[in-house]
């Protein structure tokens, strides 16, 4: 939504997931974790992170896109001590369930 890069997920040989530059789709790097093929993707409803699901039989969470810009009456919120708990937490880069 705020980015202008693609995510796609592979399988064999790295079961990895690449993130490409759009529109020259040139690469910009690799995610990997999975020790089985990348099955699924699904994007967080902001547009900043992305859960994969592995024929390894676990799920994935990617920080991938950054945060999203905050609309004006988000960040009055924000200020004024509003807004949700979560709203500054980080995923911190990989996290995993099995």
């Amino acid at each position: 939504r705020h980015e202008r890069e693609i995510l796609s997920s592979h399988g064999y040989s790295k079961n990895q997931l690449c993130l490409w530059k759009y529109p020259s789709l040139v690469k910009v790097g690799e995610l990997t974790g999975h020790q089985g093929r990348a099955l699924h993707m699904a994007t967080s409803p902001d547009g900043s992170s992305v859960v994969s699901a592995g024929a390894d039989e676990t799920l994935r969470f990617w920080r991938v896109f950054g945060e999203p810009p905050l609309a004006k009456d988000e960040k009055a919120g924000l200020l004024s001590g509003g807004g949700s708990l979560l709203a500054g937490a980080p995923l911190g880069g990989l996290r995993s369930i099995r």
